[in-house]
């Protein structure tokens, strides 16, 4: 997981925020494929929409934002292949709201935000397509929205399915100014690279966690995708094997690499629908 975040801080852009639905905020313009969405807790979620196909929602991971997609190939590969793709600063990222009430957070929050993303959109059904901790929000996804047709989880294996995930608790404990040893290290990256500590840990305060049963029971394809270096590879292939119309494929890469390969873009539009 040190190597996880490691990776993580060399993309991390921190951005302003602005109002719901507007083109248009305070300073630089918005592009005009750029929206606000606000959820009806009041927290503004920041998203861009590209393309006129069959629509595809990119969820990013822990530490990064909607922008981290344009650094790897799938999100040129989606559009060029026709889809419409749908970019998201989960609350707490890039240009969405930065609440540091951590219970604005919990209840699904961020789950809910995409859906009500996807019902302002008028779309009557998606594929939504997470990377490491986007694929814990997607999972929610697969148990609360009838719309969602299709999923792929990359990156992440079962331990997110325990509520009491140690490592879960490993990091928030250590945002949270506690001192654990084993993540002095990635503490100190973080507060030199000046990221809000606090945000950080209600993130992993209130991230959902899905359980087995609840994932077994899931219809719709999903599509597990790991890189071959990978320190969850084997439980990526546990976490395939929970769903009834599951695939599993292995990409070059670790952790902070193979989201942005060739071969993980791949991946995902030959098992896309058309």
């Amino acid at each position: 997981m040190q190597r996880i975040i490691t990776c993580c801080l060399f993309v991390l852009s921190g951005l302003p925020t602005y109002n719901c639905f507007s083109q248009a905020g305070a300073g630089k313009p918005l592009p005009d494929t750029a929206f606000y969405y606000t959820a009806p807790d009041g927290i503004k979620i920041y998203y861009e929409v590209k393309g006129n196909g069959y629509p595809v929602v990119l969820v990013h991971g822990f530490i990064v934002n909607s922008q981290s997609w344009k650094r790897g190939k799938l999100y040129y590969d989606l559009l060029n292949a026709g889809y419409k793709v749908i970019i998201i600063d989960l609350r707490g990222n890039g240009k969405s709201d930065k609440p540091h009430d951590c219970d604005l957070y919990g209840n699904d929050a961020e789950a809910k935000d995409i859906m009500g993303i996807v019902s302002a959109l008028h779309l009557k059904k998606y594929t939504a397509v997470g990377y490491s901790r986007g694929s814990i929000i997607t999972a929610r996804l697969t148990v609360l929205d009838k719309r969602l047709q299709q999923a792929v989880m990359g990156g992440m294996g079962t331990d997110f399915t325990n509520p009491q995930w140690p490592r879960r608790i490993m990091f928030y404990k250590a945002f949270s100014g506690e001192d654990v040893p084993e993540l002095a290290a990635t503490v100190k990256n973080v507060t030199k690279a000046g990221m809000d500590m606090g945000l950080l840990a209600c993130m992993q305060k209130e991230q959902p966690s899905t359980p087995m049963e609840m994932l077994k029971k899931v219809k719709i394809k999903i599509l597990v995708v790991c890189g071959d270096k990978d320190d969850d590879k084997s439980k990526a292939a546990d976490l395939a094997a929970l769903f009834k119309r599951s695939s599993f494929k292995v990409v070059p890469g670790d952790h902070g690499t193979a989201v942005q390969t060739q071969e993980f873009s791949d991946a995902v539009l030959q098992w896309l629908p058309r």
